[in-house]
């Protein structure tokens, strides 16, 4: 079977690397908040080209605590209304509504599958005040676009760049466009951790400041506490993984090209959508880093068991969008008629820096050969 990601081949690459750092760790006798934290922290930051990166938990965590701290500062108040792609995750969505805001979801661009610009416009209202665009798939969201609309609405821009490590538009990174950005390394991410983890990134001092404090109980000094804050750190031995891992980033970013590229050139079936290449897309300059690669296919259950059958492992990403979830039944009523369309058609095939040249060539024939 040719797996849909194949962590523990991925992560032997480095083993002694990873051994070495976790030793480091172990024998400092430092294991919250130490020197590893700080260190990834700048290394991330220096990666993005941001001024600020604050390690947390996960990327729950990063978005939730990005909205909390803006509202600490009084720049978001309950029931303001935060735009969000119909067809993201639902991670993006808790986010907002564990800060008691109001999600507003707007249908994807039908060729990126990313947040449409002119619909985000539309969707406006006089209690808007954020946008939380999604890079989904590993792909930037149109966001000099988002960015113009929201400078002229004077709206806050939260990126949701948990699938997008890398990725860049017009030289400029994901993490680098909005007024902070929440990155998860899950360990299935491009950049992936080895257990749960999160970083915000940000240009906003007094934002970094605050994120600072409300993840460590709100605390900004030692047994003193400013705010009703949380635990949610980054851990050390965590942070240490991932500084390895930062370092062949690039490398697994340019495999990841490479097996696009093999699917996108070798894939000849008209019963299968493959995603738009960015040099097809009016955002010529997109570099994408293919977290997933998605194809669409009207009988999607039964593809999916012919290819298991011809021994190529696929996921879902994902069955059922956040509006038909149970955990917001409010929201059943409602129709979001592309983003339904997407999520019964979408299947992921398997991606990453793990597939030899022979095992991409047999994807692509199995799909050839429906």
């Amino acid at each position: 079977m040719i797996p849909f990601l194949d962590l523990k081949a991925i992560n032997a690459e480095y083993r002694n690397e990873l051994v070495a750092a976790a030793t480091r760790v172990i024998d400092s006798g430092w294991y919250v908040q130490g020197q590893e934290v700080s260190a990834f922290e700048q290394e991330f930051a220096d990666y993005c080209g941001t001024q600020h990166c604050v390690g947390v938990a996960n990327g729950l965590d990063a978005l939730t605590l990005t909205l909390r701290a803006w509202k600490e500062q009084g720049r978001l108040k309950e029931g303001d209304e935060v735009i969000v792609p119909a067809n993201t995750y639902i991670a993006s969505i808790l986010a907002i509504t564990e800060n008691r805001l109001t999600p507003i979801l707007v249908e994807p661009d039908e060729s990126s599958y990313n947040l449409c610009a002119r619909g985000t416009e539309a969707a406006i209202t006089p209690r808007t005040r954020a946008i939380l665009p999604v890079h989904l798939y590993g792909q930037l969201a149109d966001m000099p676009a988002l960015m113009d609309i929201a400078q002229r609405h004077k709206l806050l821009v939260l990126e949701d760049a948990a699938q997008a490590h890398g990725a860049s538009l017009d030289g400029r990174k994901a993490g680098n466009w909005g007024n902070a950005a929440g990155f998860s390394f899950y360990p299935g991410k491009n950049l992936g951790a080895l257990g749960d983890a999160g970083a915000i990134t940000t240009n906003d001092d007094e934002l970094a400041t605050i994120l600072r404090a409300l993840g460590n109980y709100g605390s900004h000094k030692k047994y003193e506490n400013r705010y009703q804050g949380v635990n949610s750190r980054l851990d050390e031995i965590q942070a240490a993984m991932l500084r390895v891992k930062l370092r062949h980033l690039e490398n697994e970013i340019a495999a990841r090209r490479e097996v696009a590229h093999a699917y996108i050139n070798g894939i000849d079936n008209d019963a299968l959508i493959l995603p738009l290449t960015p040099g097809a897309s009016p955002l010529t300059n997109t570099r994408h880093v293919w977290h997933l690669f998605i194809i669409r296919c009207q009988q999607r259950e039964a593809l999916q068991q012919y290819l298991s059958e011809q021994g190529v492992q696929t996921l879902i990403h994902y069955p059922i969008p956040p509006h038909q979830q149970q955990a917001y039944t409010q929201w059943a009523p409602k129709s979001f008629r592309l983003t339904e369309h997407f999520h019964n058609q979408v299947l992921s095939l398997p991606m990453g820096p793990h597939l030899n040249s022979w095992q991409r060539k047999k994807v692509v024939d199995v799909c050839n050969s429906l």
